[in-house]
């Protein structure tokens, strides 16, 4: 049963910036799951994609063009920890941020909200005043 923690969510003025991580867990085999993502929802707005990263040996990487230039995606294989470093942040950021994993990643790379697939964490919320 894989689980995924989302942290390092809080309170940032205009300009600042966060770094979130994603916690897996549940797996045997490092590396594994394949794809991971984030995803941001705001209050009364659909969920979007905002950046994915597949496998090291597959290299690909997907931004949301609202994040491009200002967050980046990564990956610590050996802890299996997911990171999304995000730089001057706007106000427009703000939303509950989740992390996904799967084993496919064309959902994920394209950047879809298929909450009824692979995996998901609960969220960490960023707000950006």
């Amino acid at each position: 049963h894989v689980q995924l923690v989302e942290s390092g969510g809080g309170s940032v003025q205009a300009g600042g910036s966060l770094r979130l991580s994603c916690a897996v867990s549940g797996y045997t085999i490092i590396g594994w799951p394949y794809c991971m993502g984030w995803y941001r929802q705001a209050p009364g707005k659909e969920r979007e994609g905002v950046a994915a990263l597949a496998s090291p040996s597959d290299g690909r990487i997907a931004y949301a063009d609202s994040v491009k230039g200002r967050f980046v995606i990564s990956k610590d294989n050996q802890k299996n920890i997911l990171y999304l470093l995000m730089d001057n942040l706007e106000p427009e950021d703000t939303a509950m941020y989740y992390c996904a994993a799967d084993i496919e990643a064309w959902w994920l790379l394209a950047l879809r909200p298929q909450t009824d697939f692979g995996w998901w964490g609960q969220g960490t919320q960023v707000t950006v005043s």
